[in-house]
């Protein structure tokens, strides 16, 4: 058999990863140790995002023609791929949260929503809350103004009700 035959369906297998994902970040983790990994890892699969180590070459193919293919030059050394089709910031955010902790772990770069991120770039993508906190926040500013209010207009109408009752 072939070598391109046997390399296809890794090729195949990182399009079909990539496909519809609203991001992709590339890390270094050569020197993590297996505890870090598996940490990383887990937290990664709650946050829905796949996590990947594929040769170099074979990302290279599955990404030509595609909006990830600035990635390409950022292909050298060991390098993994976390992926999100839900989430645009949960890689970035995931993975800048463990380099803290672990200084062998470093962010390459990375394409979210089409556009890509060099390696300052893709930290400060890690630094944008999720969709679920920012709505959060959104909607406590919209409802604080609203609920200041009810309480105002009930403290005046108890207060309307007390001096009704002295009369």
């Amino acid at each position: 058999m072939a070598k391109v035959e046997l390399k296809q369906p890794v090729v195949n297998e990182i399009k079909e990863l990539l496909t519809d994902a609203q991001s992709a970040v590339l890390v270094s983790y050569r020197g993590i140790t297996v505890e870090q990994d598996t940490a990383m890892r887990k937290e990664l699969r709650e946050a829905d995002v796949e996590y990947k180590v594929y040769k170099n070459t074979m990302i290279r193919f599955a990404i030509q023609g595609t909006e990830f293919e600035a990635l390409a030059d950022d292909l050298t050394g060991p390098t993994a791929i976390a992926v999100s089709k839900t989430d645009a910031t949960a890689p970035a955010r995931i993975l800048a949260k463990h380099a803290k902790n672990i200084e062998v772990l470093e962010m390459k770069s990375g394409v979210v929503e089409g556009t890509f991120y060099d390696k300052d770039g893709i930290q400060v993508i890690a630094s944008i809350p999720s969709r679920d906190e920012l709505l959060a926040k959104f909607l406590g500013s919209i409802q604080s103004p609203i609920t200041n209010f009810a309480r105002v207009i009930k403290q005046i109408a108890e207060k309307d009700g007390e001096g009704a009752a002295a009369e």
